[in-house]
């Protein structure tokens, strides 16, 4: 092994001068598929020294071997443990592995996903049923990249065994749903800068329902999406567009009626281009958004005045319904915005004349606009004129 690796050690030094640049493209797609083969002989002979050095570890005080690794060699803790699990697999277990990567045919990402596959197979599984599974894995790695594989290894014995596949499944997925459950969870932490970080850890299957819904909100054709970045900007913008429509009385009730979200304004503040309001139990948002938020939203509006009483605490007749929504789509079709064809079963009803100011929730004060324009009229860096037609041109203001 040492006149090997100083065999390779003199091949490289012999190259370390060379400029791909001039290399052919053909020259350069062999060098580069030459190369990943010799990486995973190297990496097999590399797992082959980690599974026989337990005595290395030792002679230096070292816990393990991951730890003489990180101490000698400088690697990542996290990293080291896995090779020296994935090396005692490979010398235990799972020699047609171990062979394919000496090979050159499997790489180390591979490996590492294929020897979790297999050792998350049931123990009492016939041995020569492991073996074929082995060999099927190791097969599909020519085709398939490490995030495949685990998908298909996750249903390998579809094929290695069909007969107990469907009940190993069941058994397998229980237990990953009953770990799911105790594992879940979800933080809000405010960073202080009108922001707050939503970390979650749930089940796959309420991931996928969430997504589900967020798709409806992320289409192409969707206003509130279309051109605002790239996709977790795109995602983050769909969720804050999903809880916004959520319907209040579809939740549980809570202190006695249905849950909602309170924002305080003073009056003069709400009619200010330049004012704020309190979310009760939450932080501060502007007049602006205050009055973006009480054309559609499920949030109740208490308008206070001078003194701090309360002047108009109301929701009904600010809100649209949805027949006078359907009315809007059969008038306008689209997004009334000049040019924007965003259909309107998409759009949001807004109110021409703002509610704050005492305007009229009917079909007459009515427009629709897409999501993406309904925050842009209330944004006052622009100017929103109504066109004969009943459009609204947008001006961003100078």
């Amino acid at each position: 092994m040492l006149g090997a690796l100083a065999v390779v050690e003199g091949a490289l030094r012999d190259v370390a001068g060379v400029n791909p640049t001039f290399m052919e493209p053909d020259a350069q797609r062999l060098a580069l598929v030459g190369l990943a083969a010799a990486r995973a002989r190297l990496d097999e002979l590399e797992l082959r020294l980690i599974s026989a050095a337990a005595e290395v570890a030792a002679t230096d005080a070292a816990r393990d071997v991951a730890g003489w690794l990180v101490a000698h060699t400088r690697r990542d803790i996290r990293t080291a443990r896995a090779d020296a699990r994935l090396a005692e697999a490979l010398d235990r277990r799972y020699e047609v592995l171990r062979v394919a990567m000496a090979q050159g045919r499997v790489h180390a990402e591979q490996a590492h996903v294929i020897a979790h596959a297999l050792d998350g197979l049931p123990g009492d599984l016939d041995p020569a049923v492991l073996v074929d599974a082995e060999g099927m894995l190791v097969d599909l790695a020519s085709r398939h990249t490490p995030r495949e594989l685990r998908r298909l290894g996750q249903r390998i014995l579809d094929t290695a065994a069909p007969d107990v596949a469907e009940q190993t499944l069941a058994r397998r997925l229980e237990a990953e749903e009953a770990s799911a459950s105790r594992r879940t969870r979800l933080t809000l932490r405010s960073n202080g800068d009108g922001t707050t970080r939503i970390s979650a850890v749930v089940p796959d299957a309420a991931a996928l329902r969430l997504k589900t819904y967020l798709d409806a909100f992320t289409s192409p054709r969707q206003g509130a999406t279309r051109g605002e970045g790239p996709y977790p900007r795109i995602l983050g913008t769909a969720f804050c567009t999903f809880l916004e429509r959520v319907d209040p009385k579809l939740l549980p009730r809570h202190g006695g009626r249905a849950t909602t979200v309170v924002v305080t304004i003073p009056l003069q503040s709400l009619q200010q281009e330049l004012g704020v309001g309190d979310l009760i139990g939450g932080e501060a948002v502007s007049a602006t958004e205050v009055r973006r938020l009480a054309c559609t939203a499920g949030i109740v509006p208490a308008v206070l005045g001078g003194s701090g009483e309360i002047l108009d605490l109301g929701r009904e007749q600010r809100l649209f319904t949805p027949a006078q929504h359907k009315a809007l789509v059969i008038r306008d079709r689209t997004c009334r915005a000049q040019g924007c064809d965003i259909p309107g079963t998409w759009a949001e009803a807004h109110h021409r004349i703002p509610w704050s100011l005492g305007g009229k929730t009917d079909l007459a004060n009515a427009v629709l606009l897409c999501s993406h324009h309904h925050h842009r009229v209330h944004d006052p860096r622009f100017t929103a004129d109504r066109l004969p037609n009943g459009d609204v041109r947008f001006t961003r203001r100078r």
